[in-house]
Formats: C-alpha cells, structure tokens, sequence
C-alpha cells in the first residue's frame, strides 16, 4: 500500500483506536508507526541509509527524509549516512562536524512483507508502551496490600488479574494448602516488581511478615497513625505467628489496640490468614527483657546475653522446657526470629551441670598450668577468671580482692601464667613452621601462633593461601541443604573468631598483597553506611 492521501488520515484514527483499546498515548503509536515505516523504507533505499519517518499529528500526513551527518575523517565509515567536513563543503555552507543534511525521498509503497513487517514493529512498540504503563503503575506500590481476582493455576502457582495486568502468587507464598478457583476474589501482598524481558512481573506473597504488618494496619488506626509502631514479625505461615509492638502515647496500651474489643481487631487478621494463631508482643529496647516477652507463654527464669556473638541463652524451669520449644521448636524458633539471635534454652538442672563442669574444667586448667592446689584454683574460677590470659594481663589489683593474695602472690601467679602462655606461643610456632607456614603468615597482625598452627595444619601457610579464604571457613557457619541447616566448621572457630573479624582480616591481607585497592574499601563503607543511614 502507498502512503497516499487517501489513507493519510487513516494512520491517525488507527493510532487513535489502537491507543484507546490499550489505554496508552496516541503519540507512542504513532512513533511506532514512524519506526516501522522507516524500516519498510529503509528495506527499499537500502540499510545503509539514514531514513527518517514523520508523521504530522493534525493531518496524518507521512514525510521521509534522508539525513546525512558530517563527521571527523577517522570515524567516517558509511557514505550512506555519513560525510566528511571536506565532502560536505559541496552541501553545507561552512559545514561542521555534527552538522546534518536533510533531504526529502519520495514516500515508499509497502509490500505485503514490508506491511507484515511494519504491523509487527507497530505491535512490538504497542506492547512495550503497555508494559511500561503497568510497570509505572506497580512500581511504587511494592510493600502495599491488593485486591485482585483469581484467573488461572498453573504448576501450583496462582495467577491473578491486577486490573492493567497479571501478577503471580507462588506456590510457596501461599499460606499452607491454599486452593483458589478461577474468579475467587484474593488479597495479597505486593512483594516485589520487577522490570523483565517479557514485561513487568509482579510477585505476591500472602506468607510474608509484612503481609501481616500491613493487615495490621488496616485494622488497627493507631499503627496507621503512628501512635503504635510494629517493630518485628516472625510467622510460622498458616500456624503461629508472633508480632513486637510498641506505643509512642503512654495513654495506650500497645496489646490491648492490638487486640480490640473482645478480640475483633486480631480476629479479622487471623481469619484472612487462615487461621493462624498471633501472640502479640508488647517490645523492649532492653533484650533479655523483649526475649521474656517473646518466648510467652513460657516462664523464664534467666537470661544470659552475648551481644558480640549474637547469642543468647534462656534459663527455664524444667517443667517449663517443652512449653518454651514449643511443638517441634516453633515458639524457641519464632522468638528467634523476632529477636534476630540465636536462643540456647536449658532447664535449671541442666544450666547447673553445665556450669559445675565449667567450674571443673577451670580449676584443673589453673591447677595444671599454675601448679596451684585445689582450694587455691576454685578461688580464681569464684572471682570470674577463665583463662590463662586474664590471670596474665589483668590488673595486678583483681587478684588482689581475692582472700590471702598480696603483691607477691600476684605478681608470682601472672609471672607463671605468662611463662606457660609463652612456651605455648613458641611451642605453636615450631609446630606450625614445621608444617611450612611462612613469616608472611606467622608476622600477620591478628593472628596468635596457635591460630597461625591451626591454619597450617588446614594447608593455609602463606599469605597467599589466607587471603584467598572465604569468612566463613575461619569462622564458621551455616548451610541450609533441602530446607535443613548444616554446620559449616571454620578453622579458626575455636578461637572465637566472628565472621566480621574473619572478614577484616581476610581484605587486611588482600590489601597487603596489593589485590584490593583500599580507596574501594572505603568507598564501600561510606555506601554501606549511606544506606544505613537511608534506612534507618
């Protein structure tokens, strides 16, 4: 077909039409329909060529150009489209390079497969302003809750109408055994949206902890204005779920907004999430009290905090045990969750055992290593030492609050103790040279002979081989294997290394190696830092 008069002011009606059915801007369809007709002239003039459509927006009209641009000697490459300022000079009056020529071609008819062609490129741009649009329309909507419509079930995966679109509810975002018919009316929350190859992806989640937030919200007006804020959620999906709440007006108590009148508030959450059983938390800025809190309905008796290893051990009555784990660890499991460290929970028997054998294994160590006698031991371990190190760099005036120590005494029990402490370094480092260790290791800051010993009995003996060590095979850590955790031992994990020291010290060396530029380490901490500061 020829781009005639006749059929001028059709591409603007079919642009029209098209825009209206899509809901997108008549001007996207119009530019698609710019882009396929210069591709059909092209396919005629030749690819080489530089051809431009226009389409004039009030009469339909379509203008193909040629342009021509003047360019340096050195990039000129194609004489189709392009010119040098030399050649130019008999088109241009004081041509320039990025000047351009624009000359009129005669308008092309379209073929069969070059109106085929255009129809596909007019489709192509149609899609891509549709996805765009729902794209646009979802982006600032993630962390919010929808209402949408049930349209298929494919793999187990539910795939519901979002009014511009589709979205997708996985099949492991569905709340236990879910099962939804086509039209069934479902409320989900936005998790994520994604700009993809095939178009936009919306990706629901009814088992996720801000689901609940959200629904909260929704229910309840005072975390809606703020007077009550949600400062952590751990669910069990479809079974338990606990939630830390905190209230910003004395006047009202976080639990009982929570709750609602005999209940109601909390009740609707439960209904829309299937049933799930919700303990509502009221939160503590002081952790062992929030831990209390958390592990309700069970009883605490004492709470034992290792911030820096981010561990936490719960003392319960023993008849409190199972209370405390709850079915197959669910309650120890989402106090963890809600808390974010790791919970060891003993009966009061067994904490006792526990710390008399301690209390054992300390004496003997200083009997053993200080030639001390029994009584004398058991005095150090009562007064809180509990090891070689403390008795050998502590302040000469601890050991002196213990009953029938002096100057002299304190002064002979650490110069023993750094005697022993001594011979054990140069013990290590024979072992560990003996091995193959080299002085680029052993003179490494941070690391104590036995560490340096222990390294080389792993096949870490030069610098080399420790910096190219992963964090957690020093420290430690976990692997998660067919849904199950397994340990990971580190080399160093006995020495009490955390994964953040191991990671310092790890790029301390690949600094030293001259691997990693330190400008990029800080440049690194000041994002991670922004970002925290964004969040917080």
């Amino acid at each position: 077909m020829a781009i005639t008069s006749a059929n001028q002011l059709e591409l603007l009606q079919t642009a029209e039409a098209v825009a209206r059915e899509k809901n997108i801007d008549p001007g996207l369809v119009v530019e698609a329909m710019e882009e396929s007709l210069a591709r059909a002239a092209k396919s005629r003039y030749g690819a080489e060529m530089d051809i431009r459509v226009s389409i004039d927006r009030k009469t339909g009209r379509a203008t193909f150009t040629r342009v021509r641009t003047v360019v340096d000697e050195e990039e000129y490459e194609n004489y189709q489209s392009q010119f040098t300022v030399e050649t130019a000079k008999g088109y241009i009056e004081d041509p320039k390079v990025g000047d351009t020529l624009v000359e009129q071609v005669p308008p092309v008819e379209l073929g069969r497969i070059a109106a085929q062609s255009a129809k596909q490129v007019i489709l192509q741009k149609v899609r891509e302003a549709e996805r765009d649009k729902q794209y646009e329309e979802f982006k600032d909507r993630a962390g919010t809750i929808i209402n949408a419509m049930v349209k298929r079930e494919e793999y187990g995966n539910v795939i519901v109408d979002v009014g511009s679109g589709e979205a997708i509810l996985r099949r492991n975002e569905k709340i236990g055994r879910e099962a939804y018919r086509p039209n069934d009316r479902i409320r989900c929350y936005i998790k994520d949206v994604r700009r993809e190859q095939r178009g936009p992806q919306i990706f629901l989640s009814r088992t996720a902890p801000e689901f609940m937030a959200e629904l909260f919200k929704m229910e309840v007006p005072e975390i809606y204005e703020g007077i009550i804020e949600i400062k952590a959620v751990a669910r069990d999906p479809g079974s338990r779920a606990k939630i830390a709440v905190i209230s910003y007006d004395s006047g009202i108590d976080p639990v009982g907004a929570c709750v609602g009148m005999r209940g109601s508030r909390v009740q609707a959450v439960v209904n829309e999430l299937q049933g799930e059983k919700i303990d509502i938390i009221p939160w503590n800025e002081d952790m062992p009290t929030f831990l209390v809190n958390a592990l309700q309905p069970a009883e605490v008796s004492k709470v034992v905090l290792d911030e820096e290893a981010g561990k936490i051990e719960v003392v319960v009555p023993d008849e409190q045990l199972s209370l405390a784990i709850g079915r197959r660890g669910q309650n120890v499991r989402l106090a963890s969750m809600l808390t974010g460290l790791d919970i060891d929970i003993l009966t009061e028997e067994e904490e006792s055992k526990r710390r008399q054998a301690e209390f054992e294994v300390r004496t003997k160590l200083f009997m053993d290593t200080l030639d001390l006698d029994e009584f004398f031991a058991q005095l150090l371990v009562s007064e809180g030492f509990t090891n070689l190190e403390e008795v050998a760099y502590v302040d000469a005036e601890e050991l002196l609050v213990i009953e029938g120590v002096d100057d002299d005494t304190a002064g002979e029990l650490q110069a023993r103790a750094r005697d022993y402490l001594e011979a054990q370094n140069a013990k290590a480092l024979d072992r560990a040279r003996e091995l193959g260790a080299e002085d680029s290791l052993i003179e490494f800051e941070g690391l104590t002979p036995q560490m340096v010993e222990a390294l080389a009995e792993d096949d870490v003996k030069t610098l080399e081989d420790f910096a190219t060590c992963a964090d957690w095979e020093l420290a430690g850590g976990w692997t998660i294997v067919n849904g199950e955790r397994h340990k990971d031992e580190g080399t160093l994990e006995k020495f009490d290394i955390s994964l953040e020291e191991a990671q310092n010290m790890i790029m301390t060396a690949r600094v030293m190696l001259g691997w990693v530029d330190p400008d990029d380490l800080v440049s690194d901490t000041d994002d991670a830092d922004m970002d925290q500061e964004a969040e917080a």
